[in-house]
């Protein structure tokens, strides 16, 4: 007898590691006439990388920023570890400091060396002290490949080694996720892959990641899961040997096809 599907109505891939840590349910989110997300339902379980693709004006980036509040949505809920997402105040706050965001553009703070962006959260939202922070950050920054820099202002570093370091401030945080928005997107091609490189290491490392990217061979090589998106829509969902071999839809066809002949 076939075994019947049980697996979550909000994901049409079994539950392949840890417990659900995300959980997006029947989410939307309009600017003005504009339908960005349209019914979004999505789990991404703890230590699982999901890769969010899809053509420009999709709602990957809306869709990657309201799971951490910088976008508000509609309707709908978003619970992280089990907690609903606050709309404001301290519990927002505190739900922040447990997800890192890396995004397209560094946002390192330039008047502060790498080492005191990297120490900021820790000690003024986890309470650590500075000897603390110091030692965690330069762990962090030695993880990334960094460490040589921690003195340095952010504008003397190139771009790779500033997403670099970026990543370095999510991580000294202790999050549960880490969402990474387009993090290679402003790079030039020669630094692209020593980001993804730590990109790699990390999931290799189990850390629970939500990352939206052009980058196809990332997706093949350290994605669990890819979900395809186009017009505000969750389009296409499975393994990434799934989706670049065996795209169901046209949608996505048209997609790899343009990517692939690019």
């Amino acid at each position: 007898m076939e075994p019947s599907d049980s697996s979550p109505a909000t994901s049409n891939i079994t539950v392949r590691r840890g417990e659900p840590l995300v959980v997006i349910k029947d989410i939307n989110k309009h600017y003005g006439e504009l339908h960005v997300l349209k019914n979004i339902n999505a789990v991404v379980n703890r230590g699982e990388v999901v890769v969010v693709i899809g053509p420009s004006g999709s709602g990957k980036s809306t869709l990657c920023r309201a799971i951490n509040r910088l976008e508000t949505i509609d309707d709908g809920a978003i619970t992280i570890d089990g907690v609903h997402l606050p709309a404001e105040g301290k519990e927002l706050a505190a739900l922040r400091a447990d997800v890192g965001m890396v995004f397209q553009a560094f946002n390192l703070f330039a008047h502060k060396t790498v080492l005191q962006n990297v120490t900021l959260g820790p000690i003024k939202v986890r309470g650590m002290s500075k000897v603390e922070a110091d030692k965690k950050a330069m762990i962090m920054l030695e993880r990334v490949g960094v460490a040589n820099q921690a003195e340095k202002m952010p504008a003397q570093l190139s771009g790779g080694q500033q997403q670099r370091v970026a990543i370095a401030r999510a991580l000294a945080m202790d999050p549960k996720l880490i969402l990474l928005d387009e993090p290679t997107s402003a790079l030039d091609p020669e630094m692209i892959n020593e980001v993804l490189q730590v990109m790699i290491d990390l999931a290799n490392e189990g850390m629970t990641m939500i990352v939206v990217t052009h980058e196809m061979g990332f997706a093949r090589k350290a994605a669990d899961r890819v979900i395809f998106m186009a017009e505000g829509e969750i389009v296409e969902e499975t393994t990434p040997e799934e989706f670049f071999t065996n795209p169901k839809s046209a949608r996505a066809q048209d997609f790899l096809s343009k990517i692939i002949n690019h």
